[in-house]
């Protein structure tokens, strides 16, 4: 299709093709349906035709069954026969197998380049909501980065941070009196759920060197959009770890990319699966922040689609910018579950050939009720569609395929070795040091002095030796009688006799004058 990523459709209980329009395809979308009803394979044909289309693609692999798209197709596969039946039901001549190109992205640098930010590009918000903290708990992260930002003391890594927050503790009243209170059972409480982030990966989230967006927005020498995966099978087992930091990299490609209006095609795709994360007891300014992002990020050429089991993980405001919809089925067992499938087909242009919410509750594996921006950026009439089968192979590949593919990529050797230059931690550590020296040169200092105040005192010099008492070095019998006899004079003269006597001495000298 013409300037389109084909999506399926055909057959007599089908409508028209579906195609998604590239220069429509940064109007964000959303792929919805219960478990097992084909949300993945969806995902994956979609990253395909935008790949072969020359856009770039950023998706999470939640199953480890994305990795796939490295590989080619075979005919070996069960579902061979099936996907060539499909193919040509749907109108799909130009059907073959063929791989595409992809970099493997890890948190933990196990089943691709090692992925990483620091702390202070994360920032305090999403920080805050990463460590669940309360609102008196935020106001001390803010303070941290403000302090760090004011005593050039950058925070790159998790130990960056615990370390200002020590620092912080310390010099609580002076901060308390410029920022507010700083209670250390706050600064304590934020150390242990910084405790609880390192055992759950974040040591090896935050440090350096940091993603470069750049190296997300690449094509291969075929011209063809590169395909990132970012293995997220272990880290589902840190839900909230995952969530923000798929809604980091997107806040950073809004702040970083400039203004392109509305392009031919996306500068990139970004897929975020089990969106369900991202607003799960999320307050309200994160929310807010996704809504903002979501909304003007389109002006920088990226598209975001949502992909999620019902249509209400989305919150309303967020729903309803994302113009480009394929829903798989939605199951109806309960009260609840018809409620959510009948809010789910209003949202949908009707189709007078048949009713949405049926359609949505009887589509089949592999089926999907669809709904594509057309001309003018209108919402395309709801149609019964049948998805295109995958070109890439479908399931995982094995580990000695993916080490082959990591080390072709293009950017190996670049993130594999991380780098620690100094920050917060060095910064603070050194600043301890000088302090603890200077605080024993004080004392050093202060003892000499008081040593040499006790020497003055005993009738020392500062060289040690005795100050003596005679000019003579005869200690002999004549200094002895000597002494006697001043001893005895000095204590006649100190009597009344001697007083009678200096008086007289004084009165004559007066009277002689």
């Amino acid at each position: 299709m013409d300037n389109r990523v084909f999506i399926g459709g055909g057959g007599p209980d089908y409508g028209e093709k579906q195609g998604l329009r590239l220069d429509y395809a940064n109007r964000h979308g959303l792929i919805a349906g219960a478990t097992g009803t084909g949300k993945t394979v969806t995902l994956q044909i979609l990253a395909e035709g935008l790949s072969a289309a020359g856009v770039p693609v950023f998706l999470s692999d939640v199953k480890g069954d994305l990795s796939g798209l490295g590989a080619a197709g075979s005919a070996e596969f069960k579902l061979h026969e099936a996907f060539q039946s499909r193919a040509a039901t749907i109108g799909f001549d130009d059907y073959r197998y063929e791989a595409f190109p992809v970099t493997f992205w890890d948190l933990f640098g196990e089943q691709g380049h090692p992925v990483r930010t620091t702390v202070a590009e994360m920032g305090p918000l999403l920080l805050s909501r990463l460590m669940n903290l309360t609102d008196a708990q935020e106001g001390i992260m803010n303070i941290a980065f403000r302090v760090s930002d004011e005593e050039g003391m950058p925070i790159l890594d998790l130990k960056d941070l615990q370390a200002l927050l020590v620092w912080v503790g310390e010099n609580r009243d002076a901060l308390s009196l410029r920022y507010g209170n700083v209670s250390p059972q706050s600064v304590g409480a934020i150390q242990r759920q910084l405790m609880v982030l390192e055992n759950q990966g974040g040591a090896q989230l935050f440090g350096e060197p940091a993603l470069d967006l750049d190296d997300l927005i690449t094509t291969d020498a075929d011209g063809r959009g590169r395909i990132n995966i970012l293995a997220a099978d272990r880290l589902m087992g840190a839900p909230r770890l995952y969530a923000t930091f798929l809604l980091w990299l997107l806040s950073e490609l809004f702040e970083t990319l400039p203004e392109v209006g509305d392009p031919e095609k996306p500068k990139l795709v970004f897929f975020f699966d089990e969106a369900h994360l991202l607003f799960d007891d999320a307050p309200k300014a994160l929310v807010d922040k996704v809504e903002q992002v979501a909304r003007l990020i389109r002006s920088k050429g990226v598209g975001v689609y949502f992909i999620t089991q019902n249509p209400d993980d989305v919150p309303e405001d967020i729903l309803g910018q994302l113009g480009n919809r394929i829903q798989h089925a939605l199951r109806a067992f309960t009260a609840r579950d018809r409620k959510a499938l009948a809010r789910a087909a209003e949202t949908y242009r009707p189709n007078p050939r048949f009713d949405t919410a049926d359609a949505i509750r009887d589509v089949g594996t592999g089926e999907a009720v669809t709904s594509m921006l057309g001309p003018k950026g209108a919402p395309g009439v709801v149609e019964r569609t049948l998805i295109r089968p995958p070109s890439s192979r479908l399931g995982p590949i094995d580990d000695a395929a993916r080490r082959a593919l990591i080390q072709a990529s293009p950017v190996v050797g670049k993130y594999d070795t991380a780098i620690d230059r100094e920050s917060a931690y060095e910064i603070i550590a050194q600043r301890a040091d000088k302090a603890a020296q200077e605080a024993e040169a004080a004392e050093k200092k202060a003892e000499e002095q008081s040593a040499a105040e006790r020497e003055f005192n005993a009738g020392r010099r500062y060289s040690g030796k005795r100050v003596s008492r005679s000019t003579s070095r005869d200690d002999g019998f004549g200094s002895r009688f000597g002494r006697a006899i001043g001893g005895a004079v000095l204590k006649e003269m100190s009597g009344t006799t001697g007083r009678r006597l200096v008086r007289g001495i004084l009165g004559g000298l007066f009277k002689g004058r």
